[in-house]
């Protein structure tokens, strides 16, 4: 079953294909996602890797979290499921 992972801190100008590249290191990578700003179109500074299995996740926990790319310093853990949220208000 496919294990997703969040990886924070990760460089701004790394690519997806790069963040696939790195972490199918650790194991088969299922896909990659990386969240861009809505009003700067830039990344957000953060990603999500998909994992084939737990054991290609933990691996991946264990050679990357703490560790440096890019001159940043990424942290790397089991995402956890999106939280309810209320809707947002305008601020116009």
């Amino acid at each position: 079953m496919p294990s997703k992972l969040f990886v924070g801190g990760i460089p701004f100008r790394m690519t997806e294909e790069e963040l696939r590249d790195t972490f199918s290191q650790a194991g088969e990578v299922v896909s990659t996602f990386i969240p861009m700003d809505r009003q700067t179109g830039r990344p957000r500074g953060f990603a999500f890797v998909e994992m084939a299995d737990d054991a290609g996740a933990d691996k991946a926990i264990s050679m990357y979290d703490g560790t440096e790319m890019g001159g940043r310093r990424v942290a790397v853990n089991k995402a956890r499921p999106m939280e309810e949220r209320p809707p947002r208000q305008s601020s116009y």
